[in-house]
């Protein structure tokens, strides 16, 4: 059988027994499903409970749920459409958040700079959306530049942290705190969470908004029983985020420094140009995600993805045929 280091489930609650029976005891309280409207009398209070939760945890004053991270993107955007500010996207912004809007291509240090330009000559209020992290190529943003930020200038600053919630350090916490400012986390729950959902935090002014939207009242909610999981899973989450810790400190310290790779402290994605490593690696029995990115059309983003349920043994496998892979290349 094939060892898998790919895919987003960061803290392995795909296949992680404890966190199944969680879903379980919620099948059996709240059922298969839920296809009713959030706006419905009977809407079970599971919804609520998580989304105080999640706020509470990330920092911020208020969440909305939705059965995506897409579909929670699109309601975002549309929200924002509405408001005639003008909206402008960050290099590699992830298509969730696609909408009307100026796009940038280059690198996320010269569109900050164009962004602290454009605010000071126009002096009227922006949107700025942008993902907390680079999961494909595997960088940091730093968000300190904010601080330049003309006061004069109402800000709404959109983050995509469906990357990093859950396995990096609480996104608001890096968000430079200014009156002018506004910030929304938008999240995909699916990867590190396990929760096939997504959410979107504010303010409690934002939410109540976007409770009135026909998108939201329309559309069927995530699974209850899966959000039962979510509000009982603080040992599992924590358990798993100590394990992958271990996991990518061990990979680090055994790979060893290398131009061929680039990786985050304490991130469990590990980015390569040698897309050729990837059929080498899938002929001895290992598989890591290489595929071309947002299109068909695009050229392959090979990267390796650990998770909290690999073993030790199982990454020095992994480190061991990469060190066989870059002996033939010599």
């Amino acid at each position: 059988m094939a060892l898998h280091f790919t895919g987003t489930s960061y803290l392995g609650m795909a296949h992680n027994e404890s966190f199944r029976q969680l879903i379980m005891e919620g099948l059996k309280q709240y059922g298969n499903n839920y296809g009713g409207s959030r706006l419905s009398t009977f809407a079970p209070e599971v919804f609520h409970l998580a989304e105080a939760k999640i706020a509470r945890t990330q920092g911020m004053e208020a969440a909305i749920s939705l059965s995506s991270g897409s579909l929670a993107g699109q309601l975002l955007m549309r929200w924002l459409e509405s408001s005639d500010r003008p909206i402008y996207f960050a290099p590699g912004t992830h298509p969730a958040l696609w909408s009307k809007g100026q796009y940038a291509q280059g690198r996320y240090e010269d569109w900050c700079a164009q962004m602290l330009d454009l605010a000071q000559s126009q002096q009227r209020p922006m949107v700025l959306c942008c993902n907390s992290i680079d999961p494909l190529f595997v960088r940091s943003f730093s968000f300190d530049w904010l601080l330049d930020w003309p006061a004069a200038v109402p800000l709404t600053l959109v983050l995509d942290d469906s990357h990093g919630i859950g396995v990096t350090p609480t996104l608001r916490s890096r968000i430079p705190k200014l009156e002018h400012l506004e910030c929304i986390i938008l999240a995909s729950m699916g990867k590190a969470m396990g929760i096939p959902a997504g959410v979107i935090l504010g303010s409690q002014a934002l939410v109540r908004d976007l409770w009135q939207s026909p998108f939201f009242g329309g559309a069927s909610p995530g699974l209850p029983a899966y959000w039962h999981a979510f509000l009982h899973a603080d040992e599992l989450y924590d358990r798993a985020r100590h394990q992958l810790s271990l996991n990518v400190s061990h990979f680090r310290e055994i790979l060893g420094w290398s131009a061929h790779f680039r990786m985050l402290d304490a991130y469990p994605v590990c980015f390569t140009a040698q897309h050729a490593l990837a059929p080498f690696l899938a002929a001895r029995g290992m598989l890591v995600s290489s595929f071309p990115y947002p299109s068909p059309g695009d050229a392959p983003i090979t990267r390796i993805v650990l998770n909290s349920q690999h073993s030790k043994a199982e990454i020095e496998q992994l480190v061991n045929i990469i060190s066989e892979y870059f002996k033939k290349l010599k």
